[in-house]
């Protein structure tokens, strides 16, 4: 089930925070899952989408500072 909006970000940022750590800890030898792996190319790809984004999300957060 997918997270809830209230707190979609809140929850998500936690969880990639996660996968951040593990990433950094990897010594790039482990086997992964089918599921693991198409995983890690799914985040590696949508992790390049964010970053296209960045001025979009910095205008999201400057417009709710100002509330």
């Amino acid at each position: 089930m997918g997270n809830m909006s209230y707190c979609r970000y809140e929850n998500t940022s936690r969880d990639l925070g996660d996968c951040v750590e593990a990433l950094w800890e990897s010594d790039c030898g482990e086997d992964l899952s089918m599921y693991e792996i198409d995983g890690l190319k799914s985040l590696l790809s949508l992790s390049k989408e964010i970053v296209a984004m960045e001025d979009k999300i910095n205008n999201i957060l400057e417009n709710n500072e100002q509330n």
